[in-house]
C-alpha cells in the first residue's frame, strides 16, 4: 500500500480517490506518522462486516459436547 503525505493528498485528491476505487489504497501520513487509509467503499463493506473471533465463538451451532476435550499434555516438546 502506498503512503502519500497529507498535502500531496490533499492537493490530488481526486486522484487518489480514483486509485482507491480501482483497488489502490493510499495510507495518508501526516509529519510522518500514519494517520488514515483511503480506500474504496466496497473495500470499506467487506472490512467492516468481518465478525470479531468472539462473535464467531458465541454463534458456534454446536453444544460443549461437539468439542473434543483437552488431554492436558503438551502435544510437543516446549524449550523455555
Amino acid at each position: 500500500m502506498r503512503e502519500i503525505q497529507l498535502k500531496d493528498a490533499k492537493a490530488t485528491l481526486s486522484a487518489v480517490v480514483d486509485q482507491a476505487v480501482r483497488g489502490n489504497p493510499a495510507i495518508i501520513t501526516r509529519h510522518g506518522r500514519k494517520e488514515a487509509v483511503v480506500l474504496s467503499f466496497d473495500e470499506y463493506e467487506k472490512l467492516s462486516h468481518v465478525p470479531s473471533f468472539g462473535r464467531l465463538l458465541a454463534s458456534f451451532p454446536g453444544d460443549e459436547e461437539d468439542i473434543p476435550a483437552r488431554t492436558g499434555k503438551a502435544s510437543r516438546p516446549v524449550d523455555l
